[in-house]
């Protein structure tokens, strides 16, 4: 009988050991969301950051596996316009109902809901993003670098499917469909 009790306890805590979870917070104030909204007939556009509020990824033996972001839409900034009253115009108006309606939906979220590696350091993640009440999936390749704890990635999202709307009376001015991104997630 001891035998058996033995046998089930160490089976018991390999199993335990192979589906260990561990929750890695990340380090707000290092991790970076650059924006980048660029017109449609001519180059150029506009640019600056949102940060996380805060988030973690889910680690599975010793693999990232998951995660979850929140993201504050009131902390956006613009980098690209020299000028405060430019800046202090455009920031205003991505907060207004026809960009992000910030006061109305002040976070956003990013949920990993799966992760396929194609080596050690790189995959492919599918998530779930929400933003002005909207959810819709993404996918995005990614790039781990362990010995950093960091993640970066590039990918750009169709803002009209979180309606995001706004039109411009010009043709001359009219901004791209696609918002890109730019994040560097550090622990």
């Amino acid at each position: 009988m001891r035998k058996i009790i033995i046998a089930f306890v160490c089976v018991f805590c390999l199993a335990t050991k192979n589906y260990s979870q561990e929750k890695l917070h990340i380090n707000t104030a290092k991790s970076t969301i650059k924006w980048i909204g660029a017109y449609t007939f001519y180059f150029g556009g506009h640019d600056g950051f949102i940060n996380f509020k805060n988030g973690h990824f889910i680690k599975t033996d010793n693999m990232i596996t998951g995660g979850e972001f929140i993201i504050d839409m009131n902390s956006i900034t613009n980098t690209d316009i020299k000028e405060q009253e430019g800046k202090d115009n455009l920031i205003n108006h991505l907060k207004d109902p026809d960009f992000f309606d910030v006061e109305k939906f002040p976070l956003a979220k990013l949920v990993i809901t799966k992760v396929e590696y194609s080596d050690d350091t790189h995959a492919r993640l599918e998530a779930d993003l929400t933003m002005k009440g909207i959810t819709k999936s993404i996918n995005f390749r990614a790039e781990f670098n362990y010995e950093l704890k960091e993640m970066t990635t590039r990918f750009k999202i169709d803002r009209r499917a979180w309606e995001v709307n706004y039109t411009s009376k010009f043709k001359d001015g009219a901004i791209s469909d696609g918002i890109g991104f730019e994040v560097s997630v550090k622990l």
